[in-house]
């Protein structure tokens, strides 16, 4: 029977990971992965605060964006890949997990505004609550992946400014879909490419060393310096799209 792992565990993992004072975090995380922690989605936050200091930042996706809802055949009959619920600005949960969830509810977090909001904790909380994750991407922040991968990582959305209209259609839902699911409310997706195109990345940041990772408890951990890593995406946009979606 494994003992369970305590908030000091985790300071100590973030330590050999090579979290330090002072630094800026967009954290994504999964409870669960770490196996048992004592005291919880607190203990986590606790520890992440603790390990960056007051000189550092904790900034954490809070969108208001329901979990996937499973698709029924009338989904499917309309083309539907992916269908989320936009919440409203007061709903307790999202599918941003308890983690999220429990630090926006924090009265020293800063929360911004929209359906894609962030939450903000340590320097600066005003101004990447405000900006999204665009200040940490600006002042060359790092993104640190606690059981989870770069699927996770909100920051990659920044770059896709110059995905191609051709691709970015592919996951328009149709009219009626439309219809069935407002925009307004719903956040609906209509087609899936056969490649993970995010692994690509992935992939090749580990290959240029742009990423380090470690074990806390069960929970594979990922450290990396966001613009790199977007940078790579990027890049990949740039020179030859197609063939990142699966498409050539």
């Amino acid at each position: 029977m494994k003992s369970a792992l305590t908030q000091s565990d985790v300071e100590n993992g973030l330590r050999q990971l090579g979290i330090r004072p002072g630094m800026t975090l967009e954290v994504h995380s999964s409870l669960q992965s770490f196996g048992h922690l004592e005291g919880g989605a607190e203990a986590l936050i606790d520890a992440l605060m603790q390990s960056v200091g007051n000189e550092g930042a904790i900034v954490m996706p809070s969108f208001r964006l329901s979990k996937d809802l499973q698709l029924t055949e009338e989904d499917r009959k309309l083309g539907l890949t992916v269908k989320i619920r936009i919440l409203d600005e007061d709903e307790e949960e999202s599918g941003m997990g308890v983690v999220s969830d429990t630090f926006r509810k924090r009265s020293d977090v800063r929360t911004g505004e929209g359906i894609f909001r962030v939450s903000a904790w340590g320097k600066d909380a005003d101004k990447h609550s405000s900006s999204g994750f665009q200040h940490l991407i600006d002042h060359d922040g790092w993104a640190l992946l606690l059981g989870v991968d770069i699927y996770r990582l909100s920051s990659m959305h920044y770059v896709e400014d110059i995905l191609p209209d051709a691709i970015r259609g592919k996951f328009q839902p149709s009219p009626e879909a439309r219809i069935r699911y407002p925009e307004n409310r719903w956040f609906i997706e209509a087609w899936q490419p056969d490649v993970k195109p995010w692994y690509t990345i992935q992939e090749t940041a580990y290959e240029k060393g742009f990423i380090t990772d470690g074990r806390i408890g069960d929970a594979k951990c990922m450290l990396l310096k966001v613009r790199p890593v977007i940078g790579l995406y990027r890049q990949a946009l740039q020179i030859n799209p197609f063939e990142l979606y699966g498409l050539k």
